[in-house]
């Protein structure tokens, strides 16, 4: 598929962005079944919900522009995902893999944030301020998600994967 104009872009990156919320929620269940420690579990599980939603935003923006919201399959996400199966497959240990699923949560979120911020401002130069706000909504969502992933990091699991 060829896009020839700027609001073309800016849809065929939403659809993108469908594609990694997809992606990534079928992922969170089987990190959040992984994860052994409960914050961790929690989050994920957690995230995986807010994951959703934000889908559901996206699908509903692509409906109001007649776009069809399945068009584009993000090949990042699943090299991303890929890494992470990679990672969990030679972590031993419950600490470690913890620790370690933390950092890959983390890579897929910086990710995220990085495609909602360059949405919301393709929307914003189309003026499309409803489109805008909406982005801007999921990309505060994974801010703080990726926030709290450090938290649990910072203060529960990379200490008992240290002293594992």
């Amino acid at each position: 598929m060829e896009i020839s104009n700027f609001k073309d872009m800016y849809l065929a990156e939403l659809q993108e962005l469908v594609s990694v919320e997809d992606q990534l929620a079928e992922a969170l269940l089987r990190m959040a079944a992984a994860a052994s420690h409960p914050a961790l579990k929690d989050a994920l599980v957690d995230h995986h919900a807010e994951t959703m939603r934000q889908k559901e935003r996206l699908i509903s923006i692509l409906r109001k522009h007649g776009a069809d919201p399945t068009e584009h399959v993000d090949q990042a996400m699943q090299a991303l995902i890929g890494e992470t199966r990679k990672m969990l497959g030679i972590l031993e240990g419950d600490d470690l893999r913890d620790a370690g699923l933390i950092a890959s949560v983390q890579k897929l979120e910086h990710y995220e944030i990085a495609a909602y911020g360059s949405a919301a401002a393709l929307a914003g130069q189309l003026d499309l301020r409803d489109d805008q706000m909406l982005l801007h909504d999921s990309l505060l969502e994974e801010k703080e998600a990726d926030a709290l992933l450090t938290d649990i990091a910072k203060g529960e699991v990379n200490p008992d994967a240290l002293a594992a």
